[in-house]
């Protein structure tokens, strides 16, 4: 990846070394931003931005959020914050309630507590679908309420869209929220695609599917993610900006399996063990309406199907299957 020629201001990104975090680190490098990322490496890598840090246009601050960790070194002089950084397995915070509050609700009052006295005035936040709940509209508006979410981290993602809501009201900030749809790509380490390649790597004669394999949701690429988030900011300026991204298409559970085994080869049997939902907070049926962001242009380049079959091979290479 190469460097733009442009200069611009400094921006934060949380979470810089996830899966997520790194693709936009690079590409607000490439735009010209000097990139500070601020990780606690619980689930993101360094070696993602090695290549970043070679060459100047990245600094590294390892700094645990949620936990009083020192950040306001990374905010001063900074544009932009994009608060990328969460606990990424939903069923975890359902057993331990204290992870989503430490890594969802506590770390982005820090982050905005930072970005207010530092005097960084713009703040991205990567919300999620289960905010909504189970919505009773598809495809499902940004509009819709009450949102009710079921889980822990739903709950943690909501309460961070509601203090981005009021510091942007009170302090003249800015904000943007995206809630997301299942984002796939490279470097993912939870999620049915990971979860089922892992099953079947330990035990290839068989795979064990959480609840009926009807669950059906939108799969969008990574790289279509960031793309999204990065029109927004260019195109829309409210006070706060709400979006969801996401494709127009679902794809079953049940398909998913049936496509993952015919990766390794077609013959593990595929085992349900039965129920609507897959685990406590799991939100069977999802399909965003993205009416809103395709009106400002955007148009994913991949659809759910097509990300979903880059995403097992792609998750095939990187278990050295």
């Amino acid at each position: 990846m190469t460097a733009s020629s442009g200069a611009g201001p400094p921006v934060v990104v949380t979470g810089g070394a996830g899966a997520i975090g790194a693709v936009l680190s690079h590409v607000l490098a490439e735009a010209g931003h000097p990139v500070r990322v601020i990780d606690n490496l619980s689930s993101g890598r360094r070696d993602r931005l090695r290549d970043l840090e070679a060459s100047g246009r990245l600094t590294f601050h390892a700094s645990d959020l949620g936990r009083g960790g020192n950040i306001q070194e990374a905010f001063r002089g900074a544009d932009a914050v994009w608060h990328l950084a969460a606990n990424p397995n939903i069923s975890l915070g359902t057993q331990n309630p204290r992870i989503d509050l430490e890594n969802g609700t506590l770390a982005m009052a820090q982050v905005l507590e930072a970005a207010r006295t530092s005097d960084v005035r713009r703040v991205f936040f990567a919300s999620s679908s289960v905010v909504y709940g189970m919505p009773r509209e598809f495809p499902t508006p940004e509009s819709y309420g009450p949102l009710l979410p079921e889980s822990q981290y739903g709950a943690s993602k909501l309460a961070s869209e509601a203090l981005i809501s009021a510091y942007c009201h009170s302090y003249g900030m800015r904000g943007w929220i995206f809630r997301f749809a299942n984002i796939v790509g490279p470097g993912m380490t939870h999620g049915v695609i990971p979860d089922f390649l892992q099953k079947l790597r330990r035990d290839p004669t068989r795979l064990e599917v959480l609840g009926d394999g009807r669950q059906a949701k939108s799969y969008l690429w990574v790289t279509d993610c960031v793309s999204g988030m990065r029109r927004a900011e260019e195109a829309s300026h409210d006070v706060v900006n709400v979006f969801n991204l996401g494709t127009e298409q679902q794809v079953a559970v049940r398909d998913i399996a049936q496509r993952v085994v015919a990766a390794f080869g077609g013959t593990a049997r595929i085992e349900f063990t039965g129920g609507r939902q897959g685990w406590p907070g799991d939100i069977p049926l999802q399909l965003l309406s993205v009416s809103k962001i395709l009106a400002l242009g955007w148009r994913p380049r991949y659809d759910s199907s097509t990300a979903v079959d880059m995403a097992i091979a792609t998750g095939r290479a990187e278990l050295g299957l």
